[in-house]
């Protein structure tokens, strides 16, 4: 397994990370998974002996039974791992029980400490973007809580560009911790954080943790062209995760099916390692159903596609350059070199 400092951070993380919405099956979430403690023990017992070091879970996860779910299964091994929440979500219908002001970010934080059992968190992130409550206070907080010992390292996740550099820039003129990681969606159906949150991340030593690497399912081999939908997918029962556009869908599908092949792998562990081998990625979080479809995830830490490989999946599922991105590439691309293909 190979690991990368997350971020700017000195904190190690594997390549690939465990990631839990699978946990718990309540309300929406049972789409997703049904994972209870003695299975989810398994997981994180084959999870260990892989190498994987951060398991990463959030408290709107099943609502809250997600963390009580890894807070049991991980017992004693707590100690050896890097543990990842987030806070943000509502999970109450009262006022200030959403959002990340002061009081909703440190009682949510506390009452992730009592679900997971422990009694400081690695990484705690902010699930979304607060557009209400002023930065200041949220950043203080989360110093806060870093000086109080219940976190030791905070990070954002789902946030834009602008908004990551605001965050940034309030934690410097304020003097407090900054954030070390942010959390996003990227795929070969999803690139859209290239334009921005990529060389944000690059630029500022903000580290990228990958969710939805295989986008909820369709870059798993499941969805071919000219065939059915498979008998069991999260996507039978869920929307579409983004903007799809199932003919690019196909065309890249067929283009991992040809590497993996060629490599005798699964088309899920291509798809993978393409979101491993980008810039800026630290760690790539994998979900799974059941224990195969972990096993088969945790594979693709165990070999790496070649440069060319990962230029032939980037050529075929290219999207179109937004503006400005587009006329800096084509009237001043001399000072403003493309996003290079691999680490």
């Amino acid at each position: 397994m190979e690991y990368r400092l997350l971020g700017a951070s000195g904190l190690e993380v594997s390549v690939l990370s465990f990631g839990t919405m699978t946990l718990g099956g309540e309300g929406r979430f049972s789409a997703m998974g049904n994972v209870q403690v003695e299975e989810a023990r398994r997981h994180v017992e084959i999870c260990l002996e892989a190498g994987i070091n951060v398991f990463d879970t959030a408290d709107i996860y099943s609502f809250g039974k997600s963390e009580e779910v890894l807070g049991q299964a991980l017992g004693s091994d707590r100690k050896n791992i890097v543990l990842a929440t987030k806070g943000f979500n509502r999970l109450g219908p009262g006022t200030n029980q959403a959002g990340l002001s002061r009081r909703h970010l440190i009682e949510a934080c506390e009452a992730s400490l009592r679900r997971l059992g422990t009694d400081y968190i690695d990484l705690y992130q902010a699930h979304g973007f607060d557009s209400l409550t002023p930065l200041d206070e949220t950043m203080r907080a989360f110093d806060d809580l870093i000086r109080a010992g219940k976190i030791r390292y905070a990070g954002c996740s789902n946030h834009t560009g602008w908004q990551l550099m605001k965050t940034l820039a309030t934690s410097d003129r304020l003097g407090v911790s900054r954030y070390i990681s942010q959390q996003i969606n990227y795929s070969l159906l999803a690139r859209d954080a290239e334009h921005e949150l990529v060389p944000a991340g690059l630029d500022q030593r903000i580290g990228i943790m990958a969710w939805s690497p295989l986008q909820a399912g369709l870059l798993s081999g499941k969805f071919r062209r000219g065939q059915g939908k498979p008998a069991e997918s999260r996507l039978n029962t869920l929307d579409v995760p983004g903007n799809i556009d199932q003919e690019r869908m196909y065309r890249t599908v067929d283009v991992l099916a040809d590497i993996a092949a060629g490599r005798g792998v699964s088309i899920s562990q291509v798809a993978l390692n393409w979101v491993m081998r980008k810039p800026c990625v630290d760690t790539v979080i994998v979900g799974a159903r059941n224990e195969a479809q972990l096993r088969d995830n945790l594979a693709a830490a165990t070999w790496s596609l070649t440069d060319a490989e990962v230029i032939r999946l980037d050529e075929v599922s290219a999207i179109p350059l937004p503006y400005p991105n587009w006329h800096q590439q084509k009237f001043a691309g001399e000072r403003n070199p493309p996003l290079r293909h691999v680490r």
